[in-house]
């Protein structure tokens, strides 16, 4: 046996045989499993105000380890598939709440135009693809009658039946012809183009409507939620439900004449008028930067071919995933590492030296590319929403909160609480995280 597993193994049997052994994994089960925990360390105390005296009193010093373990609510599934998991179903039950109603959005909101968009990313070069005909069998990846090969020679032809799981998938036939710099300028500048595609959108309802952009804001608003989606290639797709809301947003009815159609119409309009000029850098013009030729829309209806449960699903499934799907670290990485050393897809490698070179231009630094160098340039927040489109994240957690609460011993409201804490490290060694994973899967 190799002296790694030796070694995770002496770890799992010391903690299983230690004395704090069922206190551990009392905290570890209330933490749901989650795999990197913040320690903390302090005491709380409850005093008796009339008196000074002390009723209760608790401490970490009694805890495995002298901290206390508390689930570190990531949402990288990467990292903790339990906290990502707690994460993707309140993402679920916000999108939902906003199709629907519920916690605190009204039922009504059903009734307004809404629909669910997918907007693409330009192409960059050939790339590796896999795709399925109407019967559902996979067809060839780049098929040719005749054999066609590009300035570097290589062939532009792939007649291969990629399988789910190919690794080449994404990869570029050549990447001596593929757009790495055009790549990673999309992905940081898609949050830009997003928001010009919302004005745009806004500003072709309203000429339809006959009024000013003011006066439309006055009749409805444009709410939104979306998520971001890596691509294989490594660029970004943006999946978003799009709603058409009354002046004061879900509780307000939107005017009649915005039509399912008329939103349908006016998306697909916005999305071929809206571009964003990149930057321009020493030995680096300029170029205009769009979305890519194709755009998916379907509104959303009860009885519709898509219902609000199955996008609630589709961008929950999103917002738990980043760029490691692509072949990328989950983590920072660094100007000075040695990208050789690190266990990279050759695509991916490129993308990230790409990021690093251009991120030392001057005329670049607004875009921030060597930190956000292992998203690929892509520095937005992967979910978000509009002000009007429903509850937030933060509305959700304090409802679960307050159900613990209510299901834990009334506190006694004469005695004052003096609560102390400091962080103590997080994470959990190889042989707790076996044993987390099993707590977290019910085996005792």
């Amino acid at each position: 046996m190799p002296t790694t597993d030796n070694h995770l193994v002496k770890e799992m049997i010391d903690r299983l045989n230690d004395p704090q052994y069922t206190r551990w994994a009392t905290q570890i089960r209330a933490n749901g499993g989650c795999l990197q925990p913040i320690h903390l360390r302090g005491r709380v105390l409850h005093i008796d105000p009339s008196t000074g005296a002390v009723v209760h009193r608790y401490t970490t010093l009694t805890e495995p380890g002298g901290v206390l373990r508390v689930a570190c609510k990531t949402r990288r599934a990467s990292r903790c598939p339990s906290c990502a998991a707690t994460y993707r179903a309140d993402t679920y039950h916000l999108i939902r709440a906003g199709l629907i109603g519920g916690k605190g959005v009204p039922a009504s909101v059903a009734e307004h135009p809404a629909v669910f968009v997918t907007l693409t990313a330009p192409s960059f070069g050939l790339v590796h693809t896999r795709a399925l005909d109407k019967r559902g069998q996979t067809m060839p990846c780049r098929a040719r009658r005749e054999t066609t090969t590009c300035a570097h020679e290589r062939p532009l032809a792939c007649p291969l039946r990629h399988s789910a799981d190919d690794p080449r998938l994404g990869e570029p036939l050549c990447t001596d012809c593929y757009d790495y710099t055009g790549s990673i300028l999309f992905n940081a500048l898609a949050p830009q183009l997003w928001h010009r595609f919302v004005e745009a959108l806004r500003r072709h309802l309203s000429r339809n409507g006959g009024l000013t952009v003011r006066e439309f804001r006055q009749q409805a608003v444009i709410s939104f939620a979306k998520v971001a989606e890596y691509q294989k290639r490594g660029v970004v797709h943006l999946h978003a439900i799009i709603r058409i809301d009354g002046p004061d947003g879900p509780t307000s009815t939107p005017p009649r004449w915005v039509t399912l159609e008329l939103l349908a119409h006016a998306i697909a309009h916005a999305y071929r008028a809206v571009s964003i000029t990149t930057p321009t850098a020493t030995d680096l013009p300029s170029r205009q930067l769009r979305w890519g030729q194709q755009i998916d829309i379907q509104p959303i209806t009860a009885d519709g071919d898509l219902s609000e449960s199955a996008v609630a699903a589709y961008v929950a499934k999103y917002a738990t995933k980043a760029a490691e799907s692509v072949g990328v670290l989950d983590r920072p990485i660094y100007p000075l590492e040695d990208l050789a050393a690190l266990h990279l897809r050759p695509h991916a490698r490129r993308l990230i030296a790409e990021c690093l070179r251009l991120g030392v231009l001057d005329e670049l630094a607004d875009l921030r590319l060597t930190a956000w160098a292992h998203m690929l340039g892509f520095r937005g927040h992967f979910s978000t929403r509009s002000r009007h489109y429903g509850p937030t994240l933060g509305d959700l957690r304090a409802i679960r909160a307050e159900h613990q609460r209510r299901n834990e011993t009334p506190p006694d409201d004469t005695v004052s609480v003096i609560s102390q804490w400091a962080y103590a490290g997080r994470g959990l060694s190889a042989g707790d995280r076996v044993i987390a994973v099993s707590l977290r899967n019910g085996t005792p």
